[in-house]
């Protein structure tokens, strides 16, 4: 199983990216899937999670500017991130979580967010 974040990148504050987290070697569905983000000097934080089961969760930092969506035909979760600030920058990881027998944690190579002011 492997996760690949991907859709970092430089952008001014107030602006947009989206992030996408495509897996292979499973059904991304199957998996609780969760964005972390770690500054330098912080210690990594969750951001967003959805649950196979769909339900979503929010940082309160990011609440009402940040979604996390599923597509399941595409095998990936995404990030939306709208009204960004300074602050959100940060290398944004994808982890999923396979709770059924056997739990195990999977995780991404973190893909670099820069806002600049």
């Amino acid at each position: 199983v492997q996760l690949q974040a991907s859709g970092g990148g430089l952008v001014q504050a107030g602006g947009s990216l989206r992030l996408s987290c495509a897996a292979s070697g499973t059904i991304i569905s199957i998996l609780d899937i969760n964005w972390y983000r770690q500054a330098p000097g912080n210690q990594r934080e969750l951001v967003a999670g959805i649950t196979s089961g769909g339900s979503t969760n929010y940082a309160d930092s990011v609440k009402g500017r940040f979604t996390i969506s599923r597509d399941d035909p595409k095998n990936a979760v995404y990030l939306q991130m709208n009204g960004l600030k300074s602050e959100d920058t940060a290398v944004y990881y994808c982890n999923g979580e396979w709770r059924g027998f056997l739990p195990k944690s999977y995780w991404g190579k973190g893909t670099q967010v820069t806002v600049s002011s």
